[in-house]
């Protein structure tokens, strides 16, 4: 059984509250562990026994602890067990309105992790045999999002769904005027945007209402802590060590996404270093505590750092002919310094010629993008993308830069849309069996992981070559290439049809 949202939200709940409260991002992950295996809601592991919780989890003391939680939180009379009416108001059971977003979850940090989508597939052998059978507005949706962590990296995952649905909405009802299905100016075209800030996404020009200090993530990065460009040197140069780790974690590791291609997996790693003897010492812990990196078949290594008399650099192939040079290279290009890079190979018996240079640098830029955030990025707003039509049709007042009581679009609904509908091609008239809805919802799932891996692929290899506001304007002919085939005219409103992956990674940069 696939875990609700509001099963998420309920565990983190408990996990980040009472005696023994997680940080956020320690109970998202320990979320994840107990979802793998099978423990997905409060009911279930408050019904499991504690062998199966801490095999989850592996550690006997926060099982036994977690084990009493969820069963004293389904005692009667507790918030949990209460039914959902109790604890509603009249007035909260009505359609709630585009003004506001829910009061659950209660914390930015609880509101992102609610709205995760699923995690992208990258198996190149999977992706180039994959279809997906949608309708149009929907993959706008997909290519929204994907493109946005390209082109504003700073966006949350919410503000990313919201934008992303504006500009479904926008295209529908162009599409709509174009067929005669609606007539007459559109909201913005009669000034109910005027005043608020306008984004470009996917070429359609979205209003925008700023989230002013809506800090998402655990731990905030002040400005003074981020990337420092030295103009006169063209160097882009790491936070420290210390810093670091404010973002990243106990560890201070950024992880690259995995890429599969032919049986070979890949992904990199970096961390902030300032000396070379600091560069090997890092390098020796995280082999030290990784199992799966000592197995591995290379880890290639290059670290460059900023000394008295100029740049120190080093680089390890690890038995990856020519592997080393290349990341270094990689780092040379971008002028990127205090930094250590690791990329890990898992060899799937398949040579893969120069095919790997093009995956080693992908999940090289990958990690160190996380890093590295390039001068311009730093202290955007999070937005949300404004309902201009809803706001229309309520006749709501507005004044230039109006902040509040403002419509927008809502990330949750946008998120249970993308979810939904990425199907398999039907099948043939001859297939008689049929999926039960739980294994229809897991199909949906992958599907759209398989999707935005695609996607991710096609924009990271240009990413890196073209400005965003290029890369923007590209992604909208990507779409019109491998949208599905539908009729014509009125006839093909929300008709459906197939994607072929395949189609999308055709559209990748070559070389």
């Amino acid at each position: 059984m696939m875990a609700t949202q509001k099963d998420v939200q309920d565990l983190l709940r408990l996990l980040t509250t009472g005696r023994n409260k997680l940080p956020m991002m320690a109970a998202m992950g320990r979320v994840k562990a107990l979802q793998a295996a099978n423990l997905r809601s409060i009911s279930q592991i408050a019904e499991s026994d504690l062998q199966t919780i801490t095999s989850a989890i592996s550690d006997d003391k926060a099982a036994k602890a977690l084990l009493s939680a969820c069963k004293a939180s389904l005692k009667p009379g507790s918030a949990a067990k209460r039914p959902a009416t109790e604890s509603l108001s009249s007035s909260s059971k009505k359609q709630k309105s585009a003004y506001e977003l829910s009061n659950e979850p209660q914390t930015p940090a609880e509101l992102e992790a609610s709205l995760a989508l699923p995690e992208l597939i990258r198996d190149e052998e999977k992706l180039q045999e994959a279809v997906v059978y949608t309708n149009r507005a929907p993959l706008v949706l997909a290519f929204a999002v994907a493109l946005l962590k390209y082109t504003m990296p700073e966006q949350p995952p919410s503000s990313k769904l919201s934008l992303g649905q504006a500009v479904v909405s926008l295209n529908s009802r162009s599409k709509a005027v174009s067929l005669g299905l609606q007539s007459g100016k559109g909201a913005d075209e009669e000034g109910w945007g005027q005043g608020q800030p306008k984004v470009r996404v996917l070429g359609r020009e979205v209003s925008v209402l700023k989230r002013s200090g809506y800090e998402w993530r655990e731990t905030p990065v002040e400005q003074k802590e981020e990337v420092e460009d030295d103009s006169t040197q063209g160097t882009i140069t790491a936070q420290s060590s210390a810093e670091a780790s404010k973002t990243e974690g106990t560890s201070g590791w950024t992880i690259s996404g995995t890429v599969t291609s032919k049986k070979s997996t890949f992904v990199a790693r970096s961390i902030t270093v300032m000396s070379g003897s600091e560069a090997k010492s890092e390098l020796q812990k995280l082999m030290a505590s990784n199992v799966e990196l000592r197995e591995a078949s290379h880890n290639i290594t290059a670290w460059r750092v900023s000394g008295d008399h100029g740049i120190i650099e080093d680089s390890n192939d690890d038995g990856e002919s020519g592997g080393g040079r290349h990341i270094l290279g990689l780092m040379q290009a971008d002028n990127i310094v205090n930094v250590l890079l690791v990329v890990t190979r898992w060899y799937g018996g398949i040579m893969l010629g120069p095919d790997r240079w093009r995956v080693m640098s992908q999940v090289s830029r990958d990690a160190l993008s996380q890093r590295l955030r390039v001068e311009g990025v730093v202290g955007q707003e999070a937005l949300w993308g404004l309902d201009l039509e809803t706001m229309r049709t309520s006749d709501a007042p507005v004044t230039g830069g109006a902040t509040a009581g403002m419509p927008i679009y809502q990330p949750g609904p946008a998120r249970s849309y993308i979810l939904k509908a990425f199907s398999s091609p039907p099948p043939s008239a001859d297939f008689k069996k049929k999926k039960s809805g739980a294994a229809l919802d897991r199909e949906r799932e992958e599907n759209l992981g398989l999707l935005l891996g695609a996607l991710d692929l096609l924009f990271s290899s240009w990413a890196d070559y073209l400005s965003r506001q290029e890369l923007d304007r590209r992604a909208w002919s990507w779409y019109v290439q491998v949208r599905p085939e539908v009729e014509s005219g009125v006839a093909g409103w929300g008709g459906k049809g197939e994607v072929k992956l395949a189609d999308i990674l055709n559209l990748r940069r070559k070389g």
